[in-house]
């Protein structure tokens, strides 16, 4: 770690002494582990925009192209494990540090490291729902049924065909997609759908009044890994700002929140956070930051 960087770590520890702060994470949080995010340094998009709900629900071929896609990148999901940055803010919650952990991401990382309570406001990807019925299910259980009538598509990753995108996206040459089989809703028939927030749809209102709560009980709020350039993260600094708590915004690059930063920390997460939860709870740093 740079002095530099040290110097800020010292600063944001120093936020804390206030009490909790609400942490809310973005597709930085798990690009250590081997999940690419959406934007770059510049909060410009890296690919094509993701998925529409409205497309998703108006056309039996945009949902076809949707499961093509994400039945090869859910393998990257599946197999993704949590890094040092999840271990750290998991450290911090264990410690009484934080008020709550809200996350845009979908890939349940923080979970798999240990911590609890987290509202993951834009759903998960381990789940499907059908939109006609309710019913969820395991995401594990669709990718079988999807392998049984697609036996074909196994192999196309190992052919170098398909390039992973974010949050299990991947990009395959159109004229495959026609040949890829979706399947429907075993109860009802109805149309499968991951239990995602899509672009176009709105948060679950009683998902985000809880986590709009969590910033009462806050002395601060923390943005980790996040462009802000979604609303649903951003309407949090602006809340925070309101209130008059302060904002802290660690993450590479320029965000839509950094004209309400009280500290604002341009440097890879992995940089920051193991420090940051020694310094708060005494423990031993983990991760790449360590030594």
């Amino acid at each position: 770690m740079t002095p530099a960087a040290a110097r800020q770590t010292r600063s944001l520890a120093a936020l804390f002494d206030a009490g909790p702060l609400l942490v809310v994470t973005g597709a930085g949080m798990s690009t250590d582990s081997g999940i690419p995010d959406y934007r770059d340094a510049t909060g410009r998009m890296r690919h094509a925009s993701p998925m529409t709900f409205q497309r998703f629900t108006g056309s039996l071929d945009e949902r076809r192209r949707y499961w093509a896609r994400s039945h090869l990148g859910w393998q990257r999901i599946a197999l993704a494990r949590p890094n040092a940055c999840h271990a750290a803010v998991a450290e911090l919650q264990g410690a009484g540090r934080l008020s709550g952990i809200v996350t845009q991401n979908v890939d349940g990382l923080h979970t798999a490291a240990g911590a609890s309570d987290v509202i993951d406001l834009h759903g998960r990807l381990d789940t499907v729902v059908c939109l006609d019925c309710g019913r969820r299910r395991p995401r594990l259980e669709l990718g079988l049924r999807l392998d049984a009538v697609n036996p074909q598509w196994r192999d196309l990753l190992g052919a170098g065909v398909a390039v992973h995108r974010p949050d299990g996206d991947v990009a395959i040459p159109e004229h495959l997609v026609a040949d890829f089989r979706v399947v429907d809703c075993r109860r009802c028939g109805g149309t499968l759908k991951p239990d995602v927030v899509f672009f176009g749809e709105h948060v679950p209102a009683d998902r985000f009044r809880r986590a709009l709560g969590c910033l009462e009980a806050s002395a601060g709020l923390l943005v980790l890994g996040s462009s802000l350039m979604v609303g649903s993260g951003f309407r949090f600094v602006t809340a925070a700002a309101r209130r008059g708590l302060p904002v802290a915004i660690v993450t590479r690059g320029v965000t839509r929140g950094d004209r309400h930063a009280t500290l604002k920390i341009d440097a890879p997460l992995c940089d920051v956070l193991p420090a940051l939860a020694a310094t708060l709870t005494g423990a031993a740093m983990v991760g790449p930051s360590a030594g």
